[in-house]
């Protein structure tokens, strides 16, 4: 396993903003993917993206077609009125 493909709990921590607590609840929740190896947790590189907020996966892009979709349904004519503004 190569050092640089990989962060520690600590270390994406320090690097969103919030305690070591915090990203280890997300980890035990499944929220954020990670190994384990040993007694230490290594959350891909390739996953830190995702995690923060730059990249979305399907699920999210799904969702957020149908708010667009469900807003366009109700509120079609007011955005249409304010669009000529």
């Amino acid at each position: 396993m190569k050092k640089t493909e990989y962060m520690t709990i600590p270390q994406l921590a320090k690097l969103l903003g919030v305690s070591r607590i915090t990203v280890y609840k997300k980890v035990k929740k499944g929220d954020i993917p990670a190994l384990r190896i040993g007694r230490v947790y290594a959350i891909p590189k390739k996953m830190i993206s995702g995690i923060l907020g730059k990249t979305l996966g399907e699920t999210a892009k799904k969702e957020i077609d149908n708010a667009v979709q469900k807003a366009v349904e109700e509120y079609g004519e007011v955005l249409r009125l304010l669009g000529r503004e």
